[in-house]
């Protein structure tokens, strides 16, 4: 097998010949490349290159710096990903960014989140996707691309048929961006996971909503689906509801943080008992009380058999509703992650989570509470296990592959590249 180019001398090359200084971090991150030459030859390398790594000093990636490291990668192809998530790269270093995808044609997985990528970056980024046919999963989580960047992505998705994992969470995505989003998506065959959390909108009508439900009621590709912090309320989950009885395809939905009360899980709770294709069910943060729990536990416990996670943290729920949860695990064996901290938890509610997890029927790595007794008394601790805990930032001592961190990888919903 002959040796792989070196990165880290072209990096060195290329800043010379740019006439600009090297970032200390990119060229130990790529001589920490240069070790791996087996790896790179059979499955290709993700180079990890984020400004909020805590292990190594940190010289945050500029656009400068950005213009050197794709001039070494325009011809690599054994890099397949790039992560460059929490760094300082503008508009400026979008440009660079765009030009390398329209040239490049190995990049499979790019991640851009929480950089200050603005509204004209997004422009030249989706322009340069319309044409790209390699890159398969995009993160520009946390650029304020606003509602017009929005739209441009929105035109790039009516071209692009390659692309599977879009995430625009975070991005003050507006309502004209969103309804277009969603409608460009009701025919599109590729994208199989949308994130579309925290939009500034501007009106309690849920417009949004009705429209993202339209494209439900048509779209057969869309495997996931996140619509976190949208204000969403009983007409919301009603629209959404109605779709989801002709959909058959999505399987992770995502309603954590809104307005979702004990009456509105009712109708979720309806929709459980006929849907057979949900897996994942995440209601974090909202308030469905003890009756939404019990709404939720009537439906697992007697007609659903295919919802495997279920996440109603900080909902309000006490022990009435906790341990109708709790029974309806004991019927349903297809439930198998259920996260309930943040609720309110009396002796009875820690006996029957500590009874179900030292039976077996639930597993410790599939809950994020963990029994423990004092006095003769059980308790529950918290445990940092979740659907995706990992989603803004990994701890230094942890893998950011952590199935137990992040349950939706191991139930495979939409795989991450």
């Amino acid at each position: 097998m002959s040796h792989l180019p070196d990165l880290h001398q072209q990096y060195l090359q290329a800043c010379q010949s740019l006439s600009q200084p090297e970032n200390p971090f990119i060229a130990y991150m790529l001589q920490e490349a240069d070790k791996h030459d087996k790896i790179r030859w059979t499955k290709g390398i993700t180079l990890k290159i984020a400004g909020n790594n805590r292990l190594v000093p940190v010289q945050r990636v500029t656009d400068e710096d950005l213009q050197a490291l794709v001039a070494v990668l325009q011809n690599t192809v054994f890099v397949t990903g790039l992560d460059l998530r929490y760094n300082v790269l503008t508009d400026d270093g979008a440009k660079h960014m765009a030009k390398f995808l329209q040239e490049n044609s190995t990049l499979r997985y790019l991640n851009l989140m929480f950089n200050g990528i603005g509204t004209s970056g997004a422009e030249l980024i989706a322009r340069a996707l319309q044409w790209n046919e390699t890159l398969l999963h995009l993160r520009m989580t946390g650029n304020k691309i606003g509602n017009k960047g929005g739209m441009y992505f929105a035109s790039m998705l009516q071209i692009n048929s390659v692309l599977e994992k879009l995430d625009l969470g975070d991005c003050d995505l507006g309502t004209q961006s969103l309804i277009a989003i969603a409608t460009v998506l009701t025919p599109h065959k590729s994208v199989k996971a949308i994130n579309l959390d925290r939009p500034l909108l501007h009106s309690q009508a849920e417009e949004t909503t009705v429209h993202i439900a339209l494209m439900l009621k048509t779209n057969s590709s869309l495997v996931e689906l996140h619509l976190r912090k949208h204000e969403m309320k009983k007409f919301g989950v009603e629209r959404l509801c109605e779709a989801l009885y002709e959909n058959c395809s999505l399987r992770y939905l995502d309603l954590s943080c809104n307005k979702i009360t004990r009456d509105d899980v009712k109708i979720l709770g309806d929709l459980l008992k006929r849907n057979q294709t949900l897996q994942i069910l995440d209601l974090n943060s909202n308030r469905i009380e003890d009756d939404g729990a019990v709404y939720l536990s009537e439906a697992l416990a007697l007609c659903n058999r295919t919802l495997q996670a279920l996440a109603v943290a900080s909902n309000n729920i006490s022990s009435k509703g906790l341990i109708a949860l709790s029974d309806s695990m004991k019927t349903n064996t297809e439930l198998s992650y259920i996260y309930i901290w943040g609720n309110n938890f009396d002796e009875a509610t820690c006996v029957a989570f500590s009874e179900l997890i030292q039976s077996g029927r639930l597993k410790p790595h599939c809950t994020d509470v963990e029994p423990y007794e004092v006095d003769g008394h059980v308790h529950l601790a918290e445990v940092s296990h979740g659907l995706r805990k990992h989603y803004y930032w990994t701890p230094s001592w942890a893998k950011a592959e952590d199935k137990d961190a992040n349950a939706s990888l191991a139930l495979g919903a939409v795989s991450e590249y």
